[in-house]
């Protein structure tokens, strides 16, 4: 039987994430490695945008603010648990790209101890890349997860906002709960979502 770990690295279809530029806040970046971890550690041959929100549902307060109360919150983190042993299943055997936001080219993350190789769906790597562009463009010193979080609502067909509209988030309801959050934190009141 092959490892796991062998597997995840013979795939080439899969988009490496790279930007040497991203400077993540604390929460985003133990998100983003536990994203990693998740992927890895379930088998998925990438880190797709439902790992980086399962992470950052786990790591990151403010996310969980913007997402809702305790019921909300469990019947969510619930639907991401049985990724791994339901109907997440379908998805270890293809690359998520829902093709809604253009994957530019490969970007590096690094999160503390140096550049952050691990593979990432198209998908997950342009919402970290848009992301890291909300970040600039409200002049912020460091990508939060609030910033992925809208990142991830920008795009209707990836595997989070499948994710999220199962559990019964209402996805426009949280995008403008994460915009109003944005306005707080800024200025200038950029549009999150």
């Amino acid at each position: 039987m092959q490892p796991r770990a062998a597997r995840w690295t013979a795939r080439r279809e899969v988009v490496p994430y790279r930007d040497d530029d991203a400077v993540f806040g604390a929460e985003l970046a133990a998100a983003v490695v536990g994203a990693r971890r998740r992927a890895l550690r379930d088998g998925d041959r990438q880190v797709d945008t439902a790992h980086l929100l399962h992470s950052l549902l786990e790591c990151d307060p403010e996310v969980r603010a913007a997402v809702g109360g305790p019921p909300r919150l469990a019947r969510l983190l619930g639907y991401l648990v049985q990724r791994s042993i339901g109907y997440g299943l379908r998805w270890q055997a293809s690359v998520e790209d829902s093709g809604a936001i253009a994957v530019g080219p490969a970007l590096a993350i690094r999160t503390g101890g140096g550049p952050d190789t691990g593979r990432w769906s198209p998908a997950a790597a342009a919402a970290l890349s848009d992301a890291c562009g909300r970040t600039r463009r409200r002049g912020g010193p460091r990508a939060t997860g609030t910033d992925l979080l809208a990142a991830l609502l920008a795009d209707p067909q990836s595997r989070a906002v499948e994710v999220l509209g199962r559990a019964g988030v209402r996805v426009p309801d949280l995008c403008a709960r994460v915009e109003a959050m944005a306005r707080e934190g800024t200025d200038d009141g950029e549009a999150a979502c």
